[in-house]
């Protein structure tokens, strides 16, 4: 099965740990230690590896940017229900997490976007379900 691991670069690995344990992810022990932590986002699936910056940097010979500085990439989480997502950005705001952009509301699509303590940007979002499998006319099309 294929699995998906997103490396992210923070400054303090326990406050990384604290702020994606309050978001409703767990830590993989296995594959956690002093330089790096193991996030379960979807078990069998996909994770998150939050590495400290020193150990981030010994994966690449070019210089690691500051996602606080300049935002190089945006993780799109999609969760079950609206309500789900409020949830996910509300802990995550209570954990030391900004909302730096406000939501976008689609209609077929609705998306809060969540900066983490060192300024990596993960978006939360819902998709109905329509609109997933057959794309957004379809949605639209169910509400006329």
């Amino acid at each position: 099965m294929t699995s998906m691991f997103v490396n992210l670069p923070v400054t303090d690995l326990d406050r990384a740990k604290a702020f994606y344990t309050a978001i409703g992810f767990t830590i993989n022990p296995l594959f956690t230690d002093h330089n790096a932590a193991c996030v379960v986002v979807e078990e069998n699936h996909s994770y998150f590896m939050i590495l400290v910056r020193d150990f981030f940097q010994t994966f690449t010979d070019r210089p690691i940017g500051d996602p606080a500085a300049a935002v190089s990439v945006s993780t799109a989480i999609f969760l079950d229900d609206r309500e789900a997502v409020d949830t996910a950005v509300a802990a995550g705001l209570a954990a030391g997490g900004s909302e730096d952009h406000p939501a976008t509301d689609l209609g077929f699509m609705y998306q809060r976007q969540l900066t983490d303590p060192d300024g990596n940007v993960l978006e939360f979002g819902y998709m109905h379900p329509a609109a997933a499998e057959q794309g957004p006319q379809a949605f639209v099309n169910q509400q006329s």
